[in-house]
């Protein structure tokens, strides 16, 4: 599996994205996945030459798919015009805020209307990545599955949050089976256990002074990775994915987070 390291958890941090970039080409990773706050206000300031090799492999953000249609027509072709700078394929955004049995089927409707338009948008090579997450038309097995068949744009993708996925009540492989053919990138975290989800909640996980409480390292949550990725076996070689740490010292457990893919890759090889 290719791995990124995602540039949001240094959204508390004074680092510059060259500093990061050199990190992690010596740590394991692949790739950036480039936070949108950041590939908008690096966008002047920094060359993707000058990131010592190392790809963007997603620009991920928000489109404000519930608000005025002109909002988000601009900010669509913002995201565009950024993706082309820094030469990645993907935008990666949230399938409405509101979650599947909460929509109203008129809702439903407008905003899987407004996905496809934004799917029509985009340049030839470029996807539109939405993920699976609690709160959005991508909350359960059968409603992501059902917003795939509404969209019906060969741009439009899934971003596998396996925690996400796991939090849903569904098994990861279950739903990693089902939706592969629309997967294009997984996102990877871990909690302690299942009562201290609440902590990845948007208001919370955003806030510097946000509780931390049951973030872990991969390998030592309630999510067993060890089993997902056994189940994947050789199909990992051909997904990317990125490791989203939210917590505290994001160096020290990238690395080591990092280190423990790698060497979970080198035996699966073997066998």
């Amino acid at each position: 599996m290719k791995l990124s390291l995602c540039t949001i958890s240094y959204r508390h941090h004074l680092r510059s994205l060259p500093n990061i970039a050199s990190f992690a080409t010596s740590n394991g990773f692949d790739s950036l996945e480039l936070w949108g706050i950041h590939a908008k206000n690096l966008n002047p300031l920094c060359d993707p030459s000058k990131l010592n090799g190392i790809k963007i492999s997603m620009i991920s953000d928000y489109l404000p798919l519930d608000g005025n249609l002109s909002d988000l027509y601009k900010k669509t072709d913002e995201l565009i015009a950024l993706a082309e700078k820094w030469e990645t394929s993907r935008i990666r955004t949230f399938a409405s805020t509101k979650g599947s049995e909460s929509v109203l089927p008129a809702e439903r409707k407008e905003i899987t209307g407004r996905l496809r338009d934004i799917c029509t948008r985009l340049p030839e090579g470029q996807k539109l990545l939405i993920e699976t997450h609690p709160g959005t038309l991508a909350d359960t097995l059968d409603s992501t599955l059902k917003l795939i068949e509404e969209v019906r744009h060969p741009a439009f993708h899934i971003n596998f949050d396996v925690l996400h996925v796991w939090e849903s009540g569904v098994d990861p492989i279950e739903a990693f089976n089902q939706l592969e053919p629309y997967i294009d990138h997984l996102h990877l975290k871990n909690i302690a256990n299942r009562s201290l989800l609440h902590v990845f909640n948007p208001a919370n996980v955003y806030a510097a002074a946000g509780s931390r409480e049951g973030m872990v390292p991969l390998f030592e949550g309630a999510v067993d990775y060890t089993h997902f990725f056994e189940q994947l076996g050789s199909r990992l070689d051909s997904l990317t994915g990125s490791l989203e740490w939210f917590g505290p010292d994001p160096d020290t457990v990238l690395k080591h987070d990092s280190q423990l893919i790698q060497n979970a890759g080198k035996l699966m090889s073997v066998k």
